[in-house]
């Protein structure tokens, strides 16, 4: 009989502690970003560009969470090919954790595969790193240390 491994922590299930952000693929963020502000009211929270991804990024805040509207601005990022393939929609999922290299050596511990071998840089001052997909039953998962 295996156990669980103790992952303990504050306000979370385990290791994961909340639900940062679900990000949306989209091609045109103006517009993006006019559908939420139109339709619910919304407003961005905070924009940035982050060139190391090939991404331009609007979040809208939603209680403790937020939307990450994702645009391209290369043809060569992950996003544009996500686009090219699926077409707008959910692009993946972050996490909140404590303690992004814990998490992501978590992940490695359990055979998982990861896109990022260690913990990098965010947007809004965070460290991220990526769970392949095929580690987590089709969702990329982005896991976020504030």
């Amino acid at each position: 009989m295996t156990t669980a491994p103790d992952h303990a922590a504050a306000g979370g299930s385990g290791l994961l502690t909340e639900i940062d952000h679900v990000a949306i693929a989209v091609s045109d963020l103006e517009a993006a970003i006019t559908y939420y502000s139109d339709t619910f009211g919304a407003t961005v929270a905070h924009r940035e560009r982050i060139d190391s991804d090939g991404v331009e990024e609007a979040l809208i805040k939603v209680a403790d969470s937020y939307i990450q509207l994702l645009t391209p601005t290369s043809d060569s990022s992950p996003v544009a090919k996500f686009l090219s393939s699926k077409g707008e929609g959910i692009h993946h999922v972050g996490y909140r954790v404590a303690d992004c290299g814990r998490a992501l050596q978590a992940v490695k511990d359990s055979g998982g595969r990861v896109i990022d071998e260690a913990p990098r840089p965010g947007s809004r001052g965070t460290t991220v790193a990526f769970v392949h997909p095929k580690a987590a039953f089709g969702t990329l998962i982005e896991l976020v240390q504030e």
